[in-house]
């Protein structure tokens, strides 16, 4: 028997939740898919033989992809939120997303195609609005108020003054 995570995000999709699994394994690193579970008998959003859940990783957080019918919606108030260290890994995690079928929101958030949102958050921008130095932090935090993917340059030159 395969070791259980004591904590899973469970997470609901109409019917694609392998094909979910399988582009963030893709994407991101220590991400895979594991099982992949069929159900038993049939059930609301489908039928014996269908796929159920998926077990899969996402930069190393175990999540289970449950194949639930279109009953329920993502929203913002759950995102997976990724450190990036720099602009070219902002830039193919935004991309990847956005580019395949997802769109772009504010303040380096963008939604992937399933609906599932995404924090892809510079660490250069955390440590701006983070810096003791409230003054500078306020104008970097601005800076990032105006964008939608994140600018790690003009973060920085906006915190510079």
């Amino acid at each position: 028997m395969t070791k259980v995570a004591k904590n899973t995000v469970c997470l609901w999709f109409d019917d694609d939740a392998e094909e979910a699994a399988r582009f963030y394994a893709t994407t991101f690193p220590d991400s895979s898919v594991g099982a992949v579970h069929r159900a038993p008998g049939d059930y609301p959003a489908g039928k014996a033989g269908d796929i159920l859940t998926v077990e899969f990783t996402v930069l190393g957080v175990a999540c289970l992809g449950l194949n639930g019918g279109p009953a329920f919606k993502h929203s913002e108030a759950f995102s997976f939120q990724v450190a990036t260290k720099d602009q070219d890994e902002t830039d193919r995690y935004w991309n990847a997303i956005v580019d395949n079928g997802g769109q772009e929101s504010e303040c380096g958030w963008c939604k992937d195609k399933w609906g599932i949102s995404w924090q892809i958050t510079p660490l250069a921008l955390t440590k701006a609005y983070t810096s003791p130095d409230r003054v500078a932090a306020k104008r970097a935090f601005d800076a990032m108020m105006t964008m939608r993917k994140i600018d790690i340059a003009a973060i920085e030159a906006a915190f510079r003054g």
